[in-house]
Parts: structure tokens; C-alpha cells; sequence
């Protein structure tokens, strides 16, 4: 039987969460919701990432058959995936970057002084990225694979890259 947290419930203890209601509140972020709050939709898309859900319907599969274990992590009931997808669309995008740039903020403070982590001259990110699937016959610039075509969307919004050049030079 477990008696402690579970590893997604300690990793959420890291997010600021009085910083992050401050920052909600400085974007209006929360005004006229009604169900799915900034915060509880940062926890789902935080445990979505974490479980490598890939769509609406699988993210909203998998709160569902964990429904018991959601209270433990702070979400109170798993939201309908249209609820999900209009939180998604009506979220203003600049609430989660602050927060993201406060976590690295805060990542930064806790190892300024620990030179055995990384002995690097400039700051490096973990950045995410997104793969299109394509069709091959109409991409045959950008294969993948031998009967798809692909592209990776990187964090720079006016940049595809093929899927072949997985080059961290753009960082």
C-alpha cells in the first residue's frame, strides 16, 4: 500500500503556485470559467506531457481511467475533452510563459552555484518540439519514413524543419 505522494504530486510541489495565481490574475486568466481554471489546466497538461498523451481523446481517456488517483494530485474531476479543448483555445498564452520563465528563474537560482552540473558557457533550454505526419508522394522533400513524409515544428513559430534535420542549431 502506498503512504507517500505520488512522483506527480511531489513534482508539483515545485510550481510556484502563489506566484502562479498572482500571474493569473494579472492576465484575467480565470475570468468567466467556470470549470477548468489556468491552474487546473497547467496540472492536466502537466500529467498529459508526463504520460505522453497525444490527443484530446487520449488525454481525456487517461483521467478517466485514473479518476480515483486525480484528488491526490490536485484535480478535482477529469473535464470533458470539450471542456479541455475550449480551456485550450481560450487561454491566454502569456500566463504560461511567465510561469515558465519563473521556473527557470527558479531552476537558475538553485544551481548558480553547483558548477558540476553542466560546466557550459551560456544557458542551454530543454525545448519541445511537435511532428507533422505528412503524405510522401506530396513531401517528398521532407521523408521519414519510407511511405511518410514529416516535419518538425519548432519553438520558433515562423520555422518548419524538416524531419531529418535534427539539428540543435537553432538553439
Amino acid at each position: 500500500m502506498n503512504v507517500g505522494k505520488t512522483l506527480f504530486a511531489q513534482g508539483m510541489e515545485f510550481v510556484p503556485w502563489k506566484t502562479f495565481a498572482r500571474i493569473i490574475e494579472r492576465h484575467n486568466g480565470d475570468a468567466g470559467v467556470r470549470t477548468l481554471g489556468c491552474a487546473d489546466l497547467f496540472r492536466i497538461m502537466a500529467f498529459s506531457q508526463l504520460t505522453w498523451r497525444e490527443s484530446l481523446r487520449d488525454i481525456e481517456v487517461c483521467l478517466e481511467a485514473n479518476q480515483a488517483k486525480l484528488f491526490h494530485v490536485g484535480i478535482a474531476a477529469p473535464p470533458a475533452r470539450s471542456t479541455l479543448a475550449d480551456a485550450l483555445n481560450l487561454r491566454d498564452w502569456r500566463i504560461y510563459h511567465a510561469l515558465a520563465v519563473r521556473l527557470i528563474a527558479q531552476a537558475r537560482a538553485l544551481y548558480a552555484e553547483d558548477a558540476s552540473v553542466l560546466d557550459l558557457d551560456a544557458s542551454v533550454y530543454a525545448l519541445d518540439s511537435t511532428t507533422i505526419d505528412l503524405c510522401l508522394s506530396l513531401f517528398d522533400w521532407a521523408p521519414f519514413r519510407s511511405t511518410k513524409a514529416a516535419i518538425t515544428r519548432v519553438p520558433r513559430p515562423t520555422e518548419w524543419v524538416p524531419r531529418r534535420s535534427w539539428s540543435l542549431g537553432w538553439i
